[in-house]
């Protein structure tokens, strides 16, 4: 039985679209905890893979409308009844803000504050919608909080509420903060903080927590998939399980070459990507990164039973390179985009060596099996959001930025770019704004039904459909 509004389009959908030149998959069975597949977080589900079933607006002509909210919308998910929600740090406040959007339009429905965090213009917290489309996320004072929506407003207006919370200060050490939060496939849900913590959440109620490497700090989001859940530190790579009493526990430890700074272009010292579960049987027998080598950064695969490496290659243009996006995975392929350079706003990120360099992009697809890791295709396609591939027409969905002058400037311009898998070929890009308030700032997107795509700018949010 289709359980929601999006899960009859995916299904519709599906069932009409012509058949791909190239077929992607398995995808790792849908997370029953979360919401539909594609959607649910922001790396599309809980395996991080970056993929979606829905096809994205296409190659044709868009239209292209901008909404400025007076934040940054590094989360826009879309739950089982179609409605948008986005995840938005005022920028005035420092207030993470949840927004409910008119799939129709765009516009706002509605909106509620949480408690201020750790006043980043970035945001807080890596936040996902549950099985029941509420926005799961923590608080500023470290609360869990799932936040529902409803006509429970004025007149039967829209409206969004504090549904249930749950505490975490029992796990969080003092000074540290939760930076990213996902469900396992018991139900659980798994939490870690930047200093290091990891910590599960069960489902009836208890609360324990893992210390993992000291000094080392947590700055991306986690994954979980079957066979555990993922963490990527500045110095390694881990896979948590929990032990009889439900206490998580470290199953292997990888470290990876951190590199000897942080390089422009990433927020961090250490892999700029989200840990990606991806595999041709399962969906996810694979986990793979990127780490941080000088100059050239290489894409670093794993087996999630037991940590063994299948593969090391040096992925995106040579010379230096980098990146801040999390992979994307299916099957047997991976596809990793450079962010080497990019100019995050003053204030946002520390000192980088070098202290800048030109955004050029470029991207890379692998093709990953026992015996090692083969490159496919490169392209120079200067991406500035972390794309998305749509295995429903096998392109790949993002934006692109293109600057008047050697270095970026106010005056950038920001186009929808579409790119064919199967051969890295840049198909279309279509101009969507000009300067700071269009900055997607190597930001998530999502595609919703009917070949919707959203993505979060600096100052609001862009909604491209079909022209």
């Amino acid at each position: 039985m289709v359980r929601s509004a999006l899960g009859a389009a995916i299904a519709v959908v599906l069932a009409a679209a012509p058949a791909a030149a190239e077929q992607f998959g398995p995808a790792a069975p849908p997370n029953p905890w979360l919401g539909p597949a594609g959607t649910a977080t922001m790396h599309g589900d809980a395996e991080a893979s970056d993929t979606t079933p829905l096809p994205g607006p296409g190659t044709g002509p868009v239209a292209a409308s901008y909404h400025p909210i007076g934040g940054t919308c590094p989360t826009i998910l879309v739950g089982g009844d179609g409605l948008p929600v986005a995840l938005c740090t005022l920028i005035t406040t420092r207030i993470p803000t949840a927004f409910l959007l008119d799939p129709a339009s765009g516009e706002p429905l509605a909106s509620l504050p949480t408690r201020a965090g750790s006043g980043t213009v970035l945001g807080g917290v890596y936040a996902f919608l549950d099985h029941q489309d509420r926005l799961v996320t923590v608080d500023g004072a470290g609360n869990l909080e799932w936040i529902a929506h409803d006509h429970g407003g004025p007149g039967g207006a829209w409206r969004l509420y504090v549904d249930h919370t749950a505490p975490t200060s029992a796990v969080v050490p003092a000074g540290d903060a939760v930076s990213s939060a996902t469900p396992d496939r018991t139900g659980a849900i798994w939490l870690a903080t930047e200093h290091g913590t990891a910590a599960v959440l069960r489902p009836d109620g208890g609360i324990a927590a893992v210390a993992l490497g000291a000094g080392e700090l947590v700055e991306n989001s986690i994954a979980a998939a079957a066979g555990g859940v993922a963490v990527a530190t500045d110095h390694a790579l881990y896979l948590l399980g929990t032990d009889a009493a439900g206490t998580p526990v470290i199953a292997w430890r990888q470290p990876y070459d951190r590199g000897p700074a942080r390089k422009p272009g990433q927020l961090s010292h250490g892999t700029g990507a989200t840990p990606t579960f991806f595999g041709p049987r399962t969906g996810s027998e694979y986990v793979t990164i990127t780490d941080n080598a000088a100059p050239q950064e290489h894409l670093l695969v794993y087996s999630t039973a037991t940590g063994v490496p299948i593969c090391s290659v040096a992925v995106l243009p040579p010379g230096p390179s980098g990146t801040e996006n999390s992979p994307i995975g299916i099957g047997n392929t991976v596809i990793v985009a450079s962010t080497y350079g990019y100019p995050y706003p003053a204030g946002t990120v520390g000192p980088s060596d070098p202290a800048s360099a030109p955004f050029t992009g470029g991207m890379t697809r692998v093709e990953v099996d026992p015996s090692g890791c083969t490159v496919r295709w490169n392209n120079a396609v200067p991406s500035a959001a972390v794309p998305r591939l749509s295995t429903a027409d096998g392109k790949i969905y993002t934006f692109t930025r293109h600057s008047p002058a050697a270095d970026a400037t106010v005056l950038d311009g920001y186009d929808y770019a579409v790119i064919d898998a199967a051969t890295g070929v840049l198909d279309t890009e279509q101009p969507v704004g000009t300067g700071l308030p269009f900055d997607t700032l190597e930001m998530v997107g999502s595609i919703a039904p009917g070949g919707v795509q959203y993505q979060g700018t600096v100052t609001g949010y862009l909604r491209v459909a079909a022209g």
